[in-house]
């Protein structure tokens, strides 16, 4: 498992680097693995393909942050997580920037629009004190991928603890997530 995690990374940090300079839609395989001397069959053995690399780079990095266990109804918690997470975005923006652009079927939006989804699920009961409907669902998903969204592709973005504070006001005004800060 440890070789495994070692050659993901690198491949990882192959795309990382060649996204800097190079459109997603123009970076081939190939290109990633001579980055990181492998041969292509190592890519293929962990990847389906670049989108399913570009998605693991963040369920592995800040999916950590949201997923770490916590106690579900210690809200202090929760924010400092929340804190954490657009910390990491914040620190990557430039990566995740040009990630949120790239359009298609297996674009990152759409992987990060169902990890906020899943996120948004799990956690409703807790502080909505009820379950979401389908419908409930798709809108607070939505809302927050674009929250998100606007909040990196904008040159001058806030800091992520502004971010962090005017997303718990927002909360806090319309679903009262807050209940003990």
């Amino acid at each position: 498992m440890a070789d495994s995690n070692i050659t993901k990374r690198a491949l990882a940090s192959s795309l990382k680097t060649l996204m800097e300079d190079t459109p997603f839609e123009k970076i081939q395989i190939g290109q990633i693995c001579e980055r990181c001397e492998m041969h292509r069959k190592s890519f293929y053995y962990h990847f389906m393909d670049k989108y399913d690399l570009l998605n693991w780079i963040f369920d592995s990095e800040i999916a950590s942050y949201v997923q770490m266990h916590i106690d579900p109804l210690d809200t202090n918690q929760h924010i400092q997580r929340m804190r954490q997470a657009y910390h990491y975005l914040y620190e990557n923006r430039d990566f995740y920037r040009k990630a949120l652009k790239i359009e298609g079927q297996n674009s990152f939006k759409s992987h990060f629009r169902d990890f906020i989804q899943s996120h948004i699920k799990s956690q409703a009961i807790y502080f909505l004190y009820e379950d979401l409907d389908e419908f409930e669902l798709n809108v607070l998903s939505d809302v927050a991928l674009s929250l998100i969204e606007n909040w990196l592709m904008d040159l001058n973005c806030m800091s992520p603890d502004e971010m962090t504070d005017r997303t718990l006001r927002l909360l806090n005004r319309k679903y009262n997530f807050i209940t003990n800060s």
